[in-house]
């Protein structure tokens, strides 16, 4: 269904390191067209109201901004510790060889808004899970993620949704 777009997106063998195949969405936002075709599709997907469409650092700053645009919301960023001035809150997490941490600002939102969190690929789904219980942590109703890419043979999709939220992708790529 979404070959065109699929089609935009180059894959990078080998990084960052042997046995990865990259799937680089900058040729995606290269694209005007398949840009803007790749936000409509993706608000056509999103179960409204929303009320903020929270964004992970970094690329998935890019499509939440677009996607907030159609929607009349409001755009959260979601950031790695220590890039956020004033009060934060956070999240810590497991990574594949250590650990770190996601903040927002501590009123970035109001208890019961209705948040969509985006971001541009979902993996092995961890930083989207540490994101879903930092919004939830804030009081956040979060019941809808969208990824321009999913790579389902790594699980993350189906992580987030065992955490009761609903996951869209426009694209899956096999393998890692």
């Amino acid at each position: 269904m979404n070959d065109d777009l699929k089609a935009l997106i180059r894959t990078i063998p080998d990084f960052p390191k042997p046995g990865i195949q990259f799937r680089d969405i900058t040729t995606l936002l290269l694209d005007p067209a398949g840009f803007a075709t790749t936000i409509e599709r993706m608000a056509a997907a999103a179960i409204g109201p929303i009320d903020l469409v929270a964004g992970i650092e970094a690329r998935g700053f890019l499509f939440a901004a677009a996607l907030a645009l159609p929607l009349r919301a409001g755009v959260l960023l979601i950031r790695k510790d220590g890039k956020l001035p004033g009060a934060t809150i956070a999240e810590d997490y497991t990574l594949e060889y250590g650990e770190d941490r996601i903040v927002m600002h501590e009123d970035a939102l109001v208890p019961g808004q209705r948040v969509l969190l985006v971001d541009d690929l979902i993996a092995t789904g961890g930083t989207a899970r540490a994101a879903v219980r930092l919004l939830r942590k804030a009081g956040a109703a979060v019941e809808q993620a969208q990824f321009v890419v999913d790579l389902p043979d790594l699980g993350g999709a189906e992580t987030v949704r065992a955490d009761g939220v609903r996951v869209d992708s426009l694209i899956q790529f096999a393998g890692h």
